[in-house]
């Protein structure tokens, strides 16, 4: 497998990303991070839960679909530092894993539309796509990372607020979409690594231009002679010699 070649493993890492990077805006936005159980023990009135988002709060009946109470203020007054957390580090990892994706997507077209002929003119401005791909891996490690830990997080501040209250918190679905996507940036990370690992004739394992200056690059170029490098202006005046 070359690293010139447009393989299954960099289509696939790519799709892999546009899934995972969609799970981030679904668990960002979705207000199901924690829910807030009150059991009332009298007949004449339901049970009442609170769903908290990053964004906004819900209250409902047990059996409602609709919102008894809708706070949608709710981002700018959170007062639980896990859901803050999130509120800056969800954004922060959609945004690098889509800078990832561009650089992935940018890889690839240049894999696929590359000339069979070298350029000189443009070799110093174009990238090699192998190196696209492997700072692509590096931010999808990077944004899975970031939006790992604080999920992950949520989890154990749930248990801390059933110790230091009543344990009536528990986290819901967002958090296992968002650790899921997560997961999916990992793998994605995962299979651009891999195709990385096994290419072949890259002239560095970082960022390079598209292609190296072989020994035979003078072919595709005008060779230029001695003469060409002074000045435009010359005038070739004959010598003529007086022999006896």
């Amino acid at each position: 497998m070359g690293c010139r070649d447009v393989h299954a493993a960099t289509v696939l890492s790519f799709l892999c990303g546009i899934a995972s990077v969609a799970g981030l805006f679904a668990g960002t936005l979705l207000p199901n991070w924690r829910k807030l159980r009150l059991i009332t023990f009298n007949r004449n009135e339901k049970n009442l839960t609170v769903y908290t988002g990053l964004w906004v709060k819900c209250a409902r009946y047990d059996g409602s679909s609709d919102c008894l109470m809708y706070d949608t203020t709710w981002y700018s007054s959170v007062d639980q530092l896990d859901l803050r957390v999130l509120q800056f580090a969800l954004p922060l990892s959609i945004l690098i894993a889509m800078g990832a994706l561009l650089l992935c997507l940018i890889g690839m077209c240049n894999t696929a539309f590359r000339s069979s002929v070298p350029n000189i003119k443009l070799a110093k401005c174009l990238v090699n796509s192998a190196g696209c791909h492997l700072v692509a891996g590096l931010l999808f490690f990077l944004a899975g990372t970031v939006s790992l830990s604080p999920s992950v997080w949520v989890i154990f501040y749930n248990m801390h607020l059933n110790k230091k209250f009543e344990p009536v918190f528990m986290f819901d679905y967002a958090v296992y979409v968002t650790i899921a996507s997560a997961g999916g940036l990992f793998m994605t990370a995962f299979l651009l690594f891999i195709w990385y690992c096994v290419c072949k004739s890259l002239p560095s394992p970082f960022w390079q231009p598209l292609y190296s200056h072989p020994s035979n690059m003078h072919a595709y170029s005008q060779p230029y002679s001695a003469r060409s490098r002074l000045s435009a202006i010359e005038i070739d005046i004959p010598v003529v010699s007086h022999t006896a």
